[in-house]
Order: C-alpha cells, then structure tokens, then sequence
C-alpha cells in the first residue's frame, strides 16, 4: 500500500504518524557494540541502557538539538522504526519530515537523506513551527501574525507565522533537557549524590515546575555518593526544583522576548491580540504558561497533545 507518513525525528523521541494516528513513538536512543558501532539495542531498551552500559557497548543518541549528529546509526535507527511501525505493508510512502527552524540547507539535505535512506519516498521536509501551524489550521490566505512556542528536548523553536510562511524565527539550543541537567547540577552540588538523567528527568516531571507551587510535594530518588561512591538515597522537594531550574526557564522567556523584538510592530500587535500557541513535550512542565504569561503579558495558549502537535501537522 502507498501511505502518506508523517515523521517527528526529535532529540529525545521519534515519533510516526500515518493514517490520522501515532503508530510508533520511541526514544531516540541506540546502543552500539563499541568496537564495530553495530547497533545492538533500539528505543525504550537503549534508553534505560544509558549510563548502565559495560564497557562492550556505548549508548548513542544519534539526534542531538535537533540535528543529525550520527548519520549511520540514525538512518539504521530511522529504518528499524519504519519497518516496525508497517513491516512490508508499505510501498514507496510519501513522507513529511520536521526539524527545528533556521536550520541551513546542509542539515535540511541530510535529514531528506536519512529518511529516504532508511525507505523513503518523495521526502519533503518542514520546519517544526509551520507544521503546527498547519495541524492547528491556521488560515494562511490572512496576512495576520501568529506566535508559535514549541519547547523540544534539545531546541526550543520560536516562530512568528503570517500567510503560510515564517516571518521571524529563532532555534534556540536551551531547551527540556537542560531541565533535567539543572537537577543533576543541583543534586551534587547539595546533597552531594550523583544522578542520571533518566532520574532527573523523572524528578522534573514528577514535581517540577515553572511557578511556585502552593503546596509543596516531594520524592524520594536514588543516586550514588560522590565522595563514598555508595548508593544513597535522598528526598527533594518541589521547592528545591523550582531553585534549580528557574535560571533555565527564565532563558527560555527571555528567547521568547528575544524574537518578539525582531518582529515587526504590526505583526506583534497580531500576537497581543490572538495569544501565543505553546507547544512541545517540554511545554508539559507545570506552570509554564503561568509563568510566560507573567513574563510577556500575552494569553497563552496550550495545545491538546503537544507531544505530538508538530508530527500531526507534518
């Protein structure tokens, strides 16, 4: 069968989208023997395997803000979820694939590469902000300025669209996952305990948050003694997370403002009017629209599925 395809090949997930449904979502995260880089372990099994790897074999994110750093292992990748997400049911797909904006015609050419590497057909790619636009269905034929926030892993893509095309855009390399790398910091630095990003990352979404909460919640994590090198267990709170990670949101506001100061008055004058649309897994962090709203005094707008906003416009 000939289908239309969707791909999302983002930092930390790769996400598949046909038929109006996600039909695979897995991280983007490969485990490679060390001495050949033949890839052993994909998805979900690769990702537990980082930071708990032999020294036999090394966990790679071929994917990094955004961009293609690992060519081989990403098109192995890439091949792997097309034939586990339609086996040999699919014949010569047309498919739409996203990257973060501004990016330069080079890293366009090699994501269209990869993808028609990995059984591609007429590959055409599209940038991050004018695929939500499209999925939220924006009318292009009005020359009226629209804001679009889209908070990934490793970028955090900033857009002003009008009339079907980006006015003013910015990729900004601060992005969820410097979240998660605030903890770590944190963590050391206070308790002394080292921890891995996958507990980090559960930390953030589990009490994280923008805003000061009002009821304070905490967890318990697990890590290993910098000074003993003995597991340790220790209690954070909600409080304490907020500390850590606030310098990382303030960035991500002030990229906003940074763009909104490029943008032409009128076309602002747009986006104080209609909002702003904030999108992208790292959006879920509680609080945030409170906290842009603060900041820039506009009506924040959060899609339904922002995981997937951008692989269901494409």
């Amino acid at each position: 069968m000939t289908t239309d395809i969707g791909i999302d090949l983002g930092s930390s997930k790769t996400v598949i989208f046909s038929s109006s449904k996600v039909v695979l979502e897995l991280p983007s995260a490969v485990t490679v023997d060390s001495e050949t880089w033949e890839p052993v372990y994909f998805g979900e099994k690769a990702k537990q395997t980082m930071g708990r790897t032999p020294e036999s074999l090394t966990a790679v994110t071929p994917i990094e803000r955004g961009v293609i750093s690992d060519y081989d292992i990403a098109e192995a990748m890439l091949k792997r979820y097309m034939n586990q997400a339609f086996g040999n049911k699919i014949l010569r797909p047309r498919i739409m694939a996203t990257l973060p904006a501004g990016l330069t015609e080079l890293q366009h050419h090699s994501l269209s590469n990869v993808v028609e590497s990995a059984g591609g057909r007429n590959v055409s790619v599209i940038e991050g902000p004018l695929a939500v636009a499209f999925g939220l269905g924006l009318d292009f034929s009005k020359p009226k300025g629209t804001l679009i926030v889209d908070i990934g892993a490793g970028t955090t893509d900033i857009a002003v669209i009008s009339m079907g095309g980006i006015a003013v855009c910015e990729s900004f390399k601060t992005a969820s996952s410097d979240l998660d790398a605030q903890i770590i910091r944190y963590v050391r630095k206070e308790y002394n305990v080292e921890i891995g990003p996958l507990t980090a990352e559960m930390i953030k979404i589990k009490i994280g948050s923008a805003v000061k909460r009002d009821i304070e919640v905490a967890v318990v994590a697990k890590g290993r003694n910098v000074f003993s090198g003995l597991p340790e267990s220790f209690e954070i709170s909600s409080g304490e997370v907020f500390e850590a990670i606030s310098d990382t949101v303030d960035v991500i506001c002030g990229a906003v403002r940074q763009v909104l100061n490029k943008t032409d008055p009128d076309l602002v004058g747009d986006i104080t009017e209609d909002g702003m649309y904030l999108t992208g897994g790292g959006s879920e962090l509680a609080g945030l629209d409170v906290k842009l709203n603060r900041y820039l005094g506009i009506e924040i707008h959060k899609l339904d599925d922002p995981s997937h906003s951008v692989v269901k416009g494409a």
